[in-house]
């Protein structure tokens, strides 16, 4: 199915089913995707897909650059965006000088839209690294991915590059003391003639057990709505999701449900 990739550096503002008018910040190149996850369902397509050859990261002052601009435009028009959202093509924390524009981002916004939110979409694979852990600290949403508690459904449905251990993820999720978001993606298909589904209840309990021990202020979940990468996935429905939010409610863990 038809992907695609942000071909700017501050993008929008979008209308977000889980974030309001959204500024979208994208830190990877804009000629193609550089992640360390590769999910079925991104929709900047998988790895593979992307061919670019010059993958350059957006410098820290080309970044300070677009977003200013933008901000002082949409001040000009009297638009306010809800929130300043790092996402784009690929994983926002990959980036070297990733804290350093965080603390400039947290200058614009309070100099321009001093009410907004700034947040980060993070698959949470680079949490080992102190100066990231930090400047996530410092955000208003730091949402982290958990699409199950089963190792073995995170390498299909994730498809990780390089080593993923749970146990440790676990560990790095927990030094947030509960400052942080998870959003978990709920889907089922087949990926290389290989059945996944991240609702059994084996997967379900998992997962529960991994929030609850974690303790996240709020817990994100949705279902695909945008095209895929990979053929037939299915998309879950919001009744079947809104019981899965019970499982998490009776911990008195609030879920936004996004079908």
């Amino acid at each position: 199915m038809t992907t695609m990739l942000f071909d700017q550096i501050v993008f929008g503002p979008v209308k977000s089913r889980r974030l309001g008018i959204s500024l979208g910040v994208n830190l990877l190149p804009i000629n193609g995707k550089l992640c360390n996850f590769d999910c079925v369902y991104c929709e900047c397509g998988l790895n593979n897909d992307s061919k670019a050859l010059n993958k350059t990261l957006p410098k820290r002052d080309e970044v300070f650059s677009a977003l200013e601009s933008k901000l002082f435009a949409m001040l000009q028009n009297h638009e306010t965006p809800d929130v300043i959202t790092f996402a784009g093509n690929g994983e926002p924390t990959m980036h070297p000088q990733f804290a350093e524009i965080i603390d400039d981002t947290i200058v614009l916004r309070n100099l321009y839209f001093p009410n907004s939110l700034i947040s980060v979409l993070s698959n949470a694979t680079m949490l080992h690294k102190q100066n990231v852990v930090s400047a996530l600290k410092k955000v208003d949403q730091n949402i982290l991915k958990l699409d199950s508690g089963k190792l073995s459904t995170i390498e299909r449905i994730n498809q990780p590059v390089g080593n993923y251990n749970l146990q440790t993820k676990i560990g790095e999720l927990k030094q947030f003391n509960g400052k942080l978001i998870i959003q978990t993606m709920f889907t089922r298909g087949i990926v290389n003639n290989v059945i996944f589904d991240n609702t059994t209840i084996d997967d379900l309990q998992l997962w529960e057990n991994i929030v609850t021990e974690v303790k996240p202020e709020k817990v994100m979940i949705y279902t695909i709505d945008r095209n895929t990468p990979v053929d037939g996935l299915k998309k879950i429905s919001v009744e079947e999701l809104t019981t899965i939010a019970t499982r998490l409610e009776k911990h008195s863990i609030e879920v936004q449900v996004s079908g």
